[in-house]
């Protein structure tokens, strides 16, 4: 049975209200994964077919899509109302995401709503850390095992990290290779790491019937996005083979 949802977060970055809005417009890869900026206008394009109904740079943008393109959902829209605090050197954000699922509410909704907590968090991380730069980014899944109702339990003690291993705390990595780290988000859906160069994401979609995924996030001048995904994925696959 098709149902609106609305999602609302409301947060503050050290970061200013046209840096926040260069994110969500030009800079998604950094935080998100790459899209094509929308036109500069009401009535202009945007991704994946969406259409902008407000925008006001750097305060308000909005892009509404009636045809999404996938039979869970039948309406998608995204406003970011952005704020300047502290003179304009921290900003205030207000997202919203709303719509029409139409298939499976609850499970829809709950995969929406941590997902957006996760995102928004490492777009406050790609601000605080990073912001400006260019961006490489990597995106990979697990294997059919990977989609197991306890799949994701695994990935934390195959990275080396136990449990009283903290948000906010220094980590050592057991990846394709060793490496340190802030792991800067771990809940038992989600987990973050940030390195000096690189916002590392994994991603319990196990819990929603899909593959256990990763993204990378590489802000080095040389980072080669072919070899990221073919390194973490023969990292995802041997965990999943070995579980």
């Amino acid at each position: 049975m098709s149902k609106e949802f609305e999602i609302v977060r409301e947060f503050e970055v050290d970061a200013s209200p046209e840096e926040v809005w260069e994110a969500v417009t030009q800079g998604t890869g950094a935080y998100l994964w790459p899209m094509d900026p929308p036109e500069p206008r009401v009535g202009g394009a945007a991704a994946f077919g969406s259409t902008v109904t407000a925008w006001d740079p750097p305060n308000h943008l909005t892009v509404r899509s009636e045809d999404v393109g996938f039979p869970t959902q039948s309406v998608n829209q995204l406003e970011h109302v952005i704020e300047a605090r502290d003179g304009g050197r921290r900003a205030w954000v207000r997202y919203v995401h709303s719509g029409i699922f139409t298939d499976d509410w609850d499970n829809q909704y709950d995969g929406a709503a941590k997902h957006t907590d996760f995102y928004l968090h490492t777009l406050r991380e790609y601000l605080t850390h990073f912001a400006p730069g260019p961006v490489t980014f990597a995106q990979l899944e697990g294997p059919e095992a990977s989609q197991a109702p306890d799949a994701f339990a695994v990935v934390a003690p195959a990275l080396g990290l136990g449990s009283g291993d903290a948000q906010g705390g220094r980590v050592t990595v057991r990846g394709p290779e060793v490496f340190d780290a802030v792991l800067d988000y771990r809940d038992p859906y989600f987990i973050g790491l940030r390195t000096d160069t690189a916002l590392i994401r994994l991603f319990g979609r196990n819990h929603w019937g899909a593959p256990v995924g990763i993204s990378v996030h590489d802000f080095a001048p040389d980072a080669d996005a072919k070899a990221i995904e073919a390194a973490w994925q023969d990292w995802l696959n041997g965990v999943f083979s070995q579980s």
